[in-house]
Formats: C-alpha cells, sequence, structure tokens
C-alpha cells in the first residue's frame, strides 16, 4: 500500500542516518580524543578503575621524586665517609711514621692536624638540602618508598636509613640551663630539671586523668644525642641539634610522638614555667619512660691524638675510626643500592601502569579508521536510500494522470 501520509522507507531510512551519525560520531570522538573512554558515561566501571589507577600512577611519580632526593642525600653522606676514611688512612700513614725515635714528630703532629680538620670540614659539608646523615644531628632518615594498595585502601613503605655519627667532637652543650638532668627523686616527686625544664612525677606509670609525668636518669645533653619519651606503646624520638632549647626539644618530642600515633587528646604535653607536663585525658593508666643515647662522635678521640707524646696510643685509636669510617660507607653504600634499585622498580612499574590503563581506555586507531571508513560509506548509502524514499510519494502522482 502507498500513502502520501505515511512514508514508512523514508522513517526507516531516517532512523538507519540517525544510528550511523551517532556511530560516526563516537568514531570521529575516539579519533580526536585518542580514547575509547573519555568519560564516565562512556563505560563507568572502566573509566572509575582507570582514574583509581592514574592517581596511583601520580603518587609513584611523587614517590620517584623522593627516592631521587634520598638517593642524592646517601651519595652525599658516602661519598664523605669514603673521604674521610682516605683523610685518615693518611693520617695512619704519618701516625706510623712517627714511630720512629729519630723523626721530627712535630712537623707529622702539624700534618696531622692539617688532616684533621679537613675531615672536620667535609663531615660539616656533608648535606643535601639541609640534611647531614654523618654529622650526628640524625639518627635515622625515612625515604618514602612506595604506596601498598588492598583494595580501597592505601599504605606508604618506606626505607629507614641509620645516619653514622663522623664528627670529631663530642658535641655542643645546649643552651639555656646547661642541658643537665639530676638524679631523680621518686619518693619526694622532685622535679628533676632538663635544660630549663622539668620531668615531675613520682612513679613510672601515668595515672589516668592526671598531669604527670616520670622522672628520668639524663646527664648532659650534647649534640647528636637522642631523647625517647615513651607513653604508653608510642614512642617519640628526637636528636639534639646544636643550639637547641627547651622548647625545641618539647616540640620534637611532640611532633614524633604525635606522627607515631599519639592522640592529641587522649595525652597532651605542654611546657609550662619550665616544666614539662604530661597530661593523661583518658580513663586508664600508662605506663611512661623517658631515656637517652648519647650521640658522641665516631671520630671524636681525632682530636686527642698526639704522635709527640703518644705514638702507640695514636696507632690504637686510628685504627678503631678507620674501622667506623669503613662501616659508615659500606652502610651507606648498601643503603644507596636499595634505594635506587627501588628507584628503578618504581619507574617499570609506573610503565605498567600506564600501559594497563592504556590498554582500558586507547581507542585502538586502526579499528577505528576501518569503523570510520564503513560507516563514512554508510552514510552516503543511507543518503541515497533516504533520497529515493523521499520520492516515492511523487510516484503515486502517476497514478493519477
Amino acid at each position: 500500500m502507498s500513502s502520501i501520509l505515511t512514508n514508512t522507507g523514508a522513517m526507516v531510512a531516517l532512523q538507519s542516518m540517525k544510528s550511523i551519525n551517532k556511530n560516526l560520531g563516537m568514531v570521529q570522538a575516539e579519533i580526536s580524543t585518542g580514547k575509547s573512554v573519555a568519560s564516565a558515561k562512556d563505560n563507568s566501571a572502566v573509566w572509575a578503575i582507570s582514574k583509581v589507577m592514574e592517581s596511583d600512577v601520580k603518587g609513584f611519580k611523587g614517590i620517584s621524586d623522593s627516592l631521587a632526593l634520598g638517593s642524592s642525600t646517601v651519595t652525599v653522606a658516602r661519598k664523605a665517609s669514603e673521604t674521610v676514611t682516605n683523610l685518615l688512612t693518611e693520617i695512619k700513614g704519618k701516625i706510623v711514621a712517627a714511630q720512629e725515635s729519630n723523626v721530627d714528630r712535630g712537623k707529622i703532629q702539624t700534618d696531622i692536624v692539617a688532616l684533621r680538620d679537613q675531615i672536620t670540614s667535609v663531615v660539616g659539608a656533608a648535606q643535601f638540602n639541609g640534611l647531614n646523615l654523618v654529622d650526628g644531628s640524625q639518627s635515622t632518615v625515612n625515604v618514602l618508598s612506595s604506596l601498598d594498595r588492598s583494595g580501597t585502601s592505601v599504605t606508604s613503605s618506606s626505607i629507614t636509613i641509620d645516619a653514622q655519627n663522623l664528627s670529631s667532637t663530642a658535641g655542643a652543650a645546649l643552651t639555656a640551663g646547661g642541658g643537665t638532668l639530676s638524679s631523680p627523686t621518686v619518693a619526694t616527686g622532685t622535679p628533676q630539671t632538663l635544660n630549663g625544664f622539668a620531668f615531675q612525677g613520682a612513679g613510672p606509670a601515668l595515672a589516668k586523668n592526671a598531669p604527670t609525668a616520670a622522672p628520668a636518669t639524663l646527664t648532659a645533653l650534647i649534640e647528636g644525642d637522642q631523647i625517647s619519651l615513651k607513653i604508653g606503646s608510642t614512642e617519640g624520638k628526637y636528636t639534639v641539634q646544636k643550639g637547641d632549647t627547651a622548647d625545641s626539644l618539647v616540640s620534637g618530642l611532640k611532633s614524633s610522638l604525635t606522627s607515631n600515633g599519639l592522640s592529641d587528646s587522649d595525652f597532651t604535653l605542654s611546657l609550662t614555667s619550665g616544666a614539662l607536663t604530661v597530661a593523661n585525658n583518658t580513663n586508664t593508666a600508662a605506663a611512661l619512660s623517658v631515656s637517652t643515647t648519647r650521640g658522641t662522635g665516631a671520630l671524636a678521640g681525632l682530636n686527642t691524638i698526639d704522635v709527640e707524646t703518644a705514638p702507640a696510643s695514636a696507632l690504637t685509636a686510628i685504627e678503631g675510626m678507620i674501622d667506623s669510617a669503613i662501616d659508615s660507607a659500606a652502610s651507606f653504600g648498601s643503603d644507596q643500592k636499595r634505594i635506587d634499585i627501588q628507584k628503578e622498580f618504581v619507574g617499570e612499574l609506573t610503565d605498567a601502569l600506564k600501559a594497563g590503563i592504556g590498554s582500558l581506555v586507547d581507542a585502538d586507531m586502526e579499528e577505528a579508521s576501518a569503523r570510520l571508513q564503513s560507516l563514512q560509506v554508510q552514510q552516503q548509502l543511507g543518503t541515497q536510500a533516504l533520497s529515493i524514499a523521499n520520492q516515492a510519494p511523487q510516484n503515486v502522482l502517476s497514478l493519477f494522470r
């Protein structure tokens, strides 16, 4: 049946044209963007997965930068340790020469002092971006090394670098109070002064809802010493630096405790009138302890070497210092090797993630090109079919001639 009111052929041809044009638009979008999944409406599940992976790639880029910074820092420390080892070896040669009784030990001592000063210069200059791993100002340094994903949970991992103390002095005394902590008087709870502030308390336990702290048995603090304050199962550590005051010590301990998981709302640290107060705001008693680790440099004995008066003891002392310097260089070399391996792995992992994202969302350009050609031909045929269908009513006029 022919009808001038309802052109079924034109309707079919028009629907085909719409479908062809829609597909053609999608192919053109793939070609122009290079992606088969450019937005969430294209494929929400694949798009979501790709975005999570892209965020991980961005995170690993930051980790790669962190590893590069860590590697450079350790490289400087390793070079310094190796240089110190070479200088100590030179000093040993001069000490050995001084064992003869018919040599000018005064001139040899002058050379040793010059080499000692050079070692001090090397150790002091061995910093990268302000971080020195050989002067005793640090105990450990964490280098961000990985992001570990388990489902929707992401945690970070770090490589811990053990710093080495190759300083040739015993360290500088702290300012403001001399850094002395007297022996504790637990029975009376007498405050024990440490560099202008006090550890107060009459017992080793921090009672519930009580502003108290335990006394401690620390000697005079020097640069490089590490103070440890443990509250419950959380421990905070701070390495003493030259020029530290009571405020900086408390701030360092508080920052370390907080970063290690101590809740500010459960326990609060404050410095009032020179006294460090730890307040327990919970309903459970918590053990509390304070301790310190001496930070004397491994080369502290270098200052007392004197081949004019004690050449034999100087030889014994220099052997121990050389061993310390060698151990330091070896430790930094091992750490640097590990960082470099991790850096290479992170680079390869990033490339693998990028390839995985590409396989999910990138357009297959060969397939897109073939589909484009096919759809263009279909579009031309559809246009012809629609034109023929639109002429059908004209043919009806021939029936009335």
